[in-house]
């Protein structure tokens, strides 16, 4: 069994691979698509059978990929059995997730970690039957290498600071909006203190508790 060693997921080597939905899986599939374009990361836009049970890619996602490659599929359960698929890889590490877990996003990842590529399996942004199903497949991912984790946690690897650039100012907003079908209530709390914390920034009040106040609008404690 492959050992598993962290890799921090470094956007200059990073690519994007999202496959179809269905509606039930609107926000979170938004999700991945805005984390994609908020960290300028290569996307790759696929479905397996869009005349099929699975249907089309949102419109929303096209449109927020207009120069995306988008690979229509002929039926693959597996993207990496496609030929025009892995053409277009042109990255290491890849993060995906699929419309059930234990097949499309499992099967990529299986066959990805194999051929080299560093893998992370977004959970929440792939569906499944069942709890017990989700446990299962992600064993399997995890047995080969692959890192099986939440969007929020795809953010703050990509991110690595607030301070950084995508960091808070860019990421907040998008707390408050699509993600707040996805989050629990308790960060959808903490994106709510945090955009009033910054209103208060702006017009340079300072807390209890703040010390100093840079140019930039960002406070150090």
């Amino acid at each position: 069994m492959p050992e598993s060693i962290f890799e921090r997921i470094n956007k200059d080597n990073a690519m994007f691979s999202s496959t179809t939905g269905p509606d039930q899986y609107r926000n979170n599939i938004l999700t991945r698509a805005v984390i994609g374009k908020v960290f300028n990361l290569p996307t790759i836009l696929t479905t397996s059978a869009e005349t099929g049970p699975n249907g089309p890619l949102p419109k929303e996602i096209v449109d927020m990929h207009p120069d995306a490659p988008f690979i229509k599929r002929n039926g693959e359960l597996n993207a990496w059995d496609n030929s025009d698929f892995r053409k277009v890889t042109g990255k290491k590490q890849v993060i995906l997730g699929g419309i059930v877990t234990d097949v499309c996003t499992a099967f990529l990842a299986l066959s990805l970690a194999v051929g080299g590529y560093t893998v992370y399996a977004n959970t929440d942004a792939s569906g499944i039957m069942s709890k017990e199903a989700a446990a299962d497949a992600n064993d399997r991912m995890r047995a080969v290498g692959a890192h099986v984790l939440s969007g929020f946690a795809v953010v703050c690897d990509l991110m690595q600071g607030w301070r950084n650039i995508p960091g808070s100012r860019e990421l907040m907003p998008y707390f408050d909006t699509i993600w707040v079908f996805l989050l629990d209530i308790s960060r959808r709390t903490y994106a709510y203190l945090s955009r009033g914390d910054a209103a208060g920034i702006s017009m340079a009040k300072l807390f209890q508790g703040r010390r100093t106040l840079r140019k930039d609008g960002v406070v150090t404690r």
